[in-house]
């Protein structure tokens, strides 16, 4: 299966939307969430409370297809098994916005299914959804990055307003 936006169907895929301010501010950083073989997004949206199919700041705005063939976890559905246990243990975890958080739950996801043989974690996620993510939409790349244009414009405005002075 593909991504298919207009349904907001993902199979196979990790997810991303903006946080207001904390994305206007540093554009790489964002909510992530991980969605089961039929495109179902789980993500961990706060304390005790992993969602299904909504996201806590909204819909995805990127997408990042793995290959469900670079699973090493045995099984019969060791990608949908993965994403659920790490879901259930999720539900018991108080959310940490440095620690433990929505990219720790997508990276307990792919750790249990052995994804591509490797380890996992928040921050390896963060880089490597940064460099192979696709945005969903043209207005989707304006969503993450316009805040961010216009408060660095603003900034480089103001120091030079005062530089000059």
């Amino acid at each position: 299966m593909k991504p298919d936006p207009e349904r907001s169907r993902y199979p196979h895929c990790i997810v991303w939307t903006p946080i207001p301010v904390l994305t206007w501010l540093f554009p790489f950083i964002g909510h992530m969430g991980i969605c089961t073989s039929s495109g179902v997004i789980r993500d961990f949206a706060g304390p005790y409370y992993v969602s299904e199919d909504c996201m806590a700041f909204g819909k995805p705005v990127k997408y990042w297809q793995l290959d469900p063939s670079l699973i090493c976890a045995g099984g019969s559905n060791p990608w949908d098994t993965a994403v659920h246990e790490a879901s259930e243990e999720y539900k018991h975890r108080m959310h940490n916005l440095c620690c433990d958080n929505c990219h720790s739950h997508v990276a307990m996801a792919l750790n249990l299914m052995k994804y591509n043989n490797t380890s996992w974690n928040m921050v390896k996620l963060c880089i490597l959804c940064l460099v192979y993510s696709r945005y969903v939409s043209f207005g989707a790349f304006l969503k993450t990055w316009v805040p961010f244009i216009l408060l660095a414009g603003a900034v480089v405005t103001l120091v030079l307003t005062l530089h000059l002075r």
